[in-house]
């Protein structure tokens, strides 16, 4: 059984205002395809790998019942990033920078806004998804740890491995790689240790919570289990991670049902005090039919489905 649902988000993210994808039943419950547009098809199969476990095979046993879990803010003005953060109840945040619509003055007010709405006892990471050059993370990260009093870590603040670890000589920051561990060829085999401080794991790019756990252990580094904006159908495999790695040093981004305008179940996995439940499987999607993706979508989901499982 297949089901395509589009989900209109709050603001744009990624370059997209509306997130797609499949949702999949089977003997185990239900799972979320939703591989971003900008992914080939051979970057893709794993997600699909992800859904079908999540579906087919279900989840290892937990270690934990609860995670905690960050907000992340979005590229929104100092204002709307303050009542973001102080709305959330948790006590760490993640503040997108680096955006083509935001300078480095832009991304430093921002930052500072979240400061004033965590406290001083609050931590706050910052994702450049991949768009500095090494000179210009290091020029940016001093000015947003400043802004900050102090960042808990940069994530991905350059394409390369070879670059984080450049940029990880230079600054007194932690850096997190996500797209070196998740978009490698082989994620086992990447050698993060001397580029980064902390791996950022995903469930749906790495093929699943029983292959992201064998990364985890490769890695060798602390973990942040991170979602890949679905909808709490996959957040749900994303805790299932959280809750079975043997270690959780840092709060999970699993708090992102929050820049969905909805979600496809009544039992949304949105935080309670800055945590959220580890569940042995995804909630039932009781409330697809408001979110049910036009029939071009359909079609054009169906089609990528199809031709990924011929790989």
């Amino acid at each position: 059984m297949e089901s395509v649902y589009a989900i209109p988000l709050h603001n744009r993210f990624r370059g997209i205002t509306v997130r797609e994808g499949v949702l999949l039943h089977g003997p185990a419950g239900w799972g979320e395809f939703c591989p971003f547009a900008d992914y080939s098809d051979a970057e893709s199969a794993p997600w699909l790998a992800a859904a079908v476990e999540a579906s087919e095979v279900g989840w290892p046993e937990p270690v934990r019942d609860r995670v905690e879990v960050n907000t992340t803010v979005p590229v929104v003005s100092p204002e709307r990033a303050y009542e973001l953060v102080a709305a959330s109840g948790c006590r760490t945040a993640k503040v997108k920078v680096a955006d083509p619509r935001s300078s480095l003055a832009d991304d430093c007010d921002r930052v500072a806004a979240v400061r004033d709405a965590l406290g001083p006892s609050g931590a706050i990471r910052i994702d450049a998804n991949t768009a500095w050059d090494v000179d210009t993370a290091v020029k940016s990260i001093r000015e947003l740890d400043r802004a900050a009093d102090r960042l808990e870590y940069a994530e991905q603040p350059c394409p390369s491995i070879e670059d984080l670890a450049a940029v990880r000589r230079r600054v007194d920051v932690r850096i997190a790689a996500d797209e070196s561990i998740r978009r490698a060829e082989d994620p086992l085999k990447v050698a993060v240790a001397d580029a980064a401080d902390v791996a950022v794991i995903k469930v749906a790019p790495l093929g699943g919570v029983r292959r992201a756990l064998e990364v985890a252990e490769a890695c060798g580094l602390p973990c942040v289990v991170s979602s890949a904006v679905e909808t709490s159908v996959g957040l749900a495999a994303g805790l299932a991670l959280a809750g079975a790695l043997p270690a959780l040093d840092f709060a999970c981004g699993l708090g992102t049902r929050s820049l969905l305008t909805g979600d496809v179940t009544s039992e949304e996995l949105s935080p309670v005090d800055g945590y959220l439940p580890v569940l042995r499987t995804a909630p039932t999607p009781d409330r697809f039919d408001e979110f049910a993706a036009p029939e071009e979508t359909r079609k054009h989901w169906q089609a990528r489905l199809t031709r990924i499982q011929a790989l």
